[in-house]
């Protein structure tokens, strides 16, 4: 034990899979979300929804240039993890050459998807930055305007999405050898893929909140099989891990799906949408696993951990799994029992 934790490899991952998990309380990354549908001629009906942590919001604002009249009175209300204000506004031509910013956004780290529809089908997506906090009203949005914009919103939902890349990190741990990892994430892929399809299609609807427990205890789950791996134990998880991350993947699938209903899908770009979605979190997964294959390769050429394989019969993938399992396990379990309180306490 004294070895292991004076591993650098051990470290490094250790350090890697904590600041993971401490990024989730880091900043607020989620995005904010922007609808303007038309309801009559001149008029539009405004929902701004905005991330917030009890009754505590983001300090961000939808605001329209002076060509838009505001009508009525706003509501809001607070639900879901979400500030949500509706109002309605007037527009002479349509909302044509009107401007839409969002105040504050620039100094945070989140975004902002506005999505204009008009009643004779047409509609225009965009995706605005702390960099980039306002945008024209024009045409309806293109193909690839639509593709962009949901690819983007794939990749982020993966790499800010922490207990996904867990569940991915501790698949890569409990596999063994490349052609298993393969296999793995390959079965963990098509999962996630099936039921994110039939859940944005209307085929399965499932509420969020058990599906976000089960994917907590998917983690905790699989962290406790890399334990028993490393203490010569044999389960059918450690033996065919590809039947593990498919059956958990059909849950993660739920919850990427989840993350997509939040913003919405254009519905004359519904098959587009969907698929650079899920192919934004495909690039973003491979991102991630790339990244650890690179900072594995980087750390066994460190004189110390050479040092250690030559003086032991460990590998250093063994001094890796057992201090991360109980990181990634430990938080996984806390957001399992916060979770299912939740569920509960609502």
């Amino acid at each position: 034990m004294k070895q292991l934790s004076q591993s650098p490899v051990t470290l490094l991952f250790a350090a890697f899979a904590l600041l993971l998990s401490c990024q989730a309380w880091s900043h607020e990354l989620r995005p904010a979300y922007l609808e303007v549908q038309q309801t009559a001629e001149e008029s539009f009906r405004v929902t701004w929804r905005v991330p917030a942590r009890g009754d505590l919001r983001l300090a961000i604002n939808a605001r329209f240039d002076d060509s838009v009249v505001a009508m009525g009175t706003p509501r809001a209300s607070f639900a879901n993890g979400f500030y949500t204000e509706s109002w309605d506004i007037g527009h002479p031509d349509k909302l044509a050459g009107a401007r839409v910013s969002i105040d504050g956004l620039a100094r945070t780290m989140t975004d902002a998807l506005v999505r204009i529809q008009w009643q004779d089908g047409r509609e225009q997506v965009a995706r605005l930055l702390p960099d980039k906090t306002g945008m024209v009203v024009d045409n309806t949005a293109t193909s690839g305007q639509v593709a962009a914009t949901y690819f983007v919103l794939g990749v982020e939902h993966i790499l800010l999405g922490i207990d996904h890349l867990l569940f991915v990190l501790a698949l890569v741990l409990l596999a063994s050898g490349w052609r298993q990892l393969v296999i793995t994430i390959t079965a963990f892929t098509l999962a996630h893929s099936l039921t994110l399809a039939a859940a944005v299609l209307g085929w399965l609807a499932v509420p969020q909140a058990p599906v976000e427990a089960i994917i907590a205890l998917s983690i905790v789950f699989v962290a406790s099989e890399i334990l028993h791996k490393q203490r010569g134990r044999s389960t059918i998880a450690i033996h065919r891990p590809w039947l593990v991350a498919f059956a958990f993947g059909l849950l993660h699938g739920l919850g990427f799906a989840g993350a997509l209903a939040e913003v919405g899908v254009p519905e004359h770009s519904i098959p587009l949408a969907l698929a650079v979605f899920n192919i934004g979190v495909e690039a973003g997964q491979l991102a991630f696993i790339s990244t650890l294959a690179a900072l594995y390769w980087l750390a066994l050429r460190l004189p110390p951990v050479q040092l250690w394989e030559a003086r032991s019969s460990g590998s250093a993938t063994t001094l890796v799994a057992t201090p991360v399992s109980y990181v990634v396990g430990g938080l996984a379990a806390w957001w399992l029992v916060d979770r299912t309180l939740a569920m509960i306490l609502v």
